[in-house]
């Protein structure tokens, strides 16, 4: 792969200061695209911007989803039209069986899932539009292996899962040649975020068809 493959595309990160998040838009930049990145922490981003030279940055509640589109608004004006929409926004909470599922952890989770409706809804036409749309969620192992103490997180897990597969069914009608949606599944992120940047940017080189809808298995050995 040329070190400038995309060289002319605009990638938005969603959770974009987390380790996995700085990874990803590490390889991103390495490899020629324009990244917008997005999180709720000013000073986090700017800690981003700094560590990666030539990230934008947007501060925006992506649980909120007139926030989010006021967001999609900004950066059609500053960067264009999006070619591919990385989501990270995520995290654990939880633990204590199916009695100790506790509402609040639910709350944590569900607003995640509500960030991922929210970008994905914004941002479809654009990716729709683009020659190359791309679409990425990081998913767990525990959607098809769950736990009483993990139910609230696979649950939640589970309809992002599915939600991010929807949108692969929306891709093949609406733009079958140029547009794909994946689901990366992993057990645990940590160790993992330098190979999860690596994979991201693979997804502009498959044809669409191959990986639109996919569910890839993400560990040090992925091909």
């Amino acid at each position: 792969m040329s070190a400038r493959s995309l060289s002319g595309r605009t990638v938005l990160i969603a959770g974009a200061t987390s380790t996995s998040g700085a990874a990803v838009a590490r390889a991103l930049t390495s490899a020629g695209a324009t990244v917008v990145a997005v999180g709720t922490r000013p000073d986090a981003l700017e800690a981003l911007h700094a560590s990666v030279p030539g990230v934008t940055t947007h501060t925006c509640d992506l649980a909120d989803l007139g926030a989010v589109t006021a967001l999609a608004a900004a950066v059609r004006e500053t960067s264009g039209p999006v070619d591919g929409l990385v989501h990270l926004v995520g995290g654990w909470r939880g633990g204590g069986g199916i009695a100790g599922q506790s509402d609040e952890d639910w709350d944590f989770f569900d607003r995640a899932f509500r960030t991922l409706r929210n970008t994905t809804r914004a941002f479809y036409d654009d990716l729709v539009a683009s020659p190359a749309g791309r679409l990425a969620f990081v998913s767990s192992t525990a959607v098809d292996s769950p736990t009483a103490g993990a139910a609230n997180y696979a649950a939640a897990k589970a309809a992002s899962d599915a939600w991010v597969r929807a949108v692969a069914q929306g891709f093949r009608k609406d733009a079958p040649d140029s547009a794909a949606a994946t689901v990366f599944v992993v057990g645990a992120l940590a160790g993992l975020e330098e190979r999860l940047g690596d994979e991201v940017v693979r997804l502009w080189t498959a044809p669409p068809a191959d990986v639109n809808g996919a569910r890839l298995p993400l560990s040090l050995s992925l091909g």
